[in-house]
């Protein structure tokens, strides 16, 4: 298995780029979002990887961030939701939004990926919701616990922020910090990174 390859960017397509290492070029698909994140042609880039073996060939997806991979590895993990498909979800959503829809049950942002119909989104809320609210990793990993609080809005938030990989006492800190009534989880999240960084 690659877990990343580092090398020098030579081409950035829609939905895939090529890095060389070692004189190898590796084509590897993308969402738009880590597109739109990469260096210029030509500078150097760590792409961290999954490679999907079928019986008509090996390819290769990239992400920026472990987080983007962690979330990929969620998605192709629900019945019926391929490496495309997931794809399509992270060109217009980050791992925190995917997990915000989710917590949600927001069908119509999971949703709004190029292919992913009603029904896909559907069984991405209902399959991931136990995995984004409940599943705890070691800390080497992402923690997608959410808690209990007072406020639906605080644990959407929370939950974002610790699919973003802060840890659970930080999220709940920040988000414990900047809340105030009335706040959307959209506004918590921003305002707890800012208080984060």
């Amino acid at each position: 298995m690659i877990s990343y390859i580092r090398g020098e960017l030579v081409y950035i397509g829609i939905d895939s780029i090529i890095v060389e290492n070692n004189g190898i070029g590796y084509n590897i698909g993308v969402s738009s979002k880590t597109a739109a994140r990469l260096p210029h042609i030509n500078e150097t880039v760590k792409i961290f990887t999954y490679m999907s073996v079928k019986e008509d060939g090996i390819t290769l997806f990239g992400f920026m961030s472990r987080e983007e991979l962690d979330m990929f590895n969620m998605l192709i993990g629900v019945n019926g939701v391929g490496p495309k498909g997931a794809l399509a979800v992270l060109s217009v959503l980050s791992p925190a939004e995917i997990a915000l829809a989710v917590v949600s049950n927001d069908i119509k942002t999971l949703s709004s990926g190029k292919g992913v119909g009603k029904k896909m989104a559907e069984r991405i809320a209902l399959e991931l919701r136990d995995k984004v609210s409940n599943s705890e990793n070691t800390d080497q990993g992402t923690v997608y616990t959410t808690a209990v609080s007072d406020s639906s809005e605080k644990s959407d938030a929370l939950a974002g922020l610790i699919v973003l990989g802060y840890s659970r006492t930080e999220a709940a800190k920040a988000v414990d910090a900047v809340y105030k009534d009335g706040m959307t989880s959209g506004d918590i999240i921003k305002l707890a990174l800012k208080a984060l960084y």
